[in-house]
């Protein structure tokens, strides 16, 4: 069963829901979304009534926008517990904190950030919304200075979000350790067992050591086969904790030098947001993660990744930090984007003045051409920007 919502649904996830004839609930924002009437579409009442006789119907949502429909039907059950643990970050914590013992953290609202002293602190940390989403509010704290600027910027007058306070609320933050290591996402879900089927594990590399941007996600053979096994155990010790089965999720963590993994966040029924790593993997290697849950199936990653061992597929999100106010932009230049990179795949373009990004592009590089990732990961985008005369 599909629950969709706004901001965005991808033509390659309603291809697979028509293909595959899956239940769509019939919303108001589903339909205003998706323009569709072939689709399986089930009333309101009906996807209600499935959920409560059956606590184990699989449940897919391609945007958090819908968690609140969730909580309002079924508030009390263990479900709608399950989401808002994992959603809000102090509390996913607390659930957590037998695992992590040694992890500090701290919940504290944003009217109050400004009275903490740097004695109060611990350097390094990280703070963030409680409640968040695509990297907005968070920043990575290493020193006395580091703290004075952060506090400048999170202020009520300039935190401010187009999203639904489910998805992101800024009325809290969270300041918590800063986790060293590499930083991965995964896409996967809890068979009806409790068991862990990793989708896909996708680098998150950033610029430089106080970079929080979301700009490169890249995956390929070497990086499943490395972390896989070990991030399966990993994140199956976290399910166990949260009861979670028949439960499609998308993690963040960082792996030190040492091999150990700590949890970053885990966003519940969904794989990466604005249909990006979940179509990712349909799109380059004909692994379509939205069926393999639906269908309960496991990945054979030598046959997906056969002839393409020395490739790596990656999302590069086009956040706009070129500090160009949006209104003073009159077109992103998507052509040029393209040929910077040696196999561009697909260009995802949005409305700058709408969203708080350019877009989204999805290529495959050869593993000797690194070089093209890097070069976008330290790009301002200005070079692709024309400016209002």
């Amino acid at each position: 069963m599909y629950l969709i919502d706004k901001p965005y649904i991808s033509d390659f996830l309603i291809d697979t829901i028509k293909e595959n004839n899956f239940h769509v609930v019939a919303t108001k924002e589903a339909k205003e979304l998706v323009a569709e009437a072939s689709l399986n579409w089930i009333s309101e009442e009906e996807a209600i009534e499935t959920i409560k006789s059956n606590p184990s119907q699989r449940i897919y949502s391609n945007s958090e926008n819908v968690l609140s429909w969730i909580d309002n039907h079924f508030e009390e059950s263990e479900l709608s517990k399950q989401i808002n643990t994992l959603k809000d970050k102090a509390k996913f914590r607390e659930q957590i904190k037998a695992i992590f013992p040694e992890f500090k953290f701290q919940k504290i609202k944003l009217e109050n950030i400004q009275n903490i002293t740097t004695e109060e602190l611990s350097f390094p940390f990280v703070i963030k919304p409680s409640i968040g989403f695509l990297s907005v509010g968070v920043y990575i704290i290493k020193n006395e200075n580091d703290w004075i600027k952060a506090k400048e910027k999170i202020t009520p007058q300039n935190i401010k979000s187009i999203f639904p306070k489910n998805v992101l609320d800024t009325s809290h933050f969270i300041i918590e350790d800063f986790i060293q290591g590499e930083e991965y996402a995964i896409d996967y879900y809890h068979n009806d067992k409790g068991e862990v089927v990793i989708l896909n594990i996708l680098h998150h590399v950033f610029s430089t050591g106080t970079d929080t941007s979301d700009r490169v996600y890249s995956t390929s053979k070497a990086i499943i086969n490395q972390h896989r096994a070990e991030l399966e155990q990993f994140l199956s010790t976290i399910g166990g904790a949260l009861n979670l089965k028949n439960f499609p999720a998308h993690a963040e963590v960082r792996i030190d030098k040492n091999g150990k993994i700590t949890p970053i966040e885990i966003n519940p029924l969904r794989f990466g947001g604005w249909c990006t790593t979940g179509d990712l993997s349909g799109i380059t290697i004909g692994l379509n993660s939205y069926k393999y849950y639906f269908e309960n199936t496991c990945p054979n990653w030598d046959d997906l990744y056969q002839g393409k061992e020395n490739k790596i597929f990656s999302i590069i999100v086009l956040d706009n930090n070129s500090g160009i106010k949006p209104a003073n932009i009159a077109k992103f230049d998507y052509k040029a984007l393209a040929n910077d990179f040696e196999t561009p795949i697909l260009i995802r373009a949005l409305d700058i003045n709408k969203y708080p990004l350019f877009g989204f592009v999805f290529v495959e590089t050869d593993k000797k051409n690194k070089e093209e990732l890097y070069d976008i990961l330290s790009s301002d985008l200005r070079k692709y920007i024309i400016v209002k005369e």
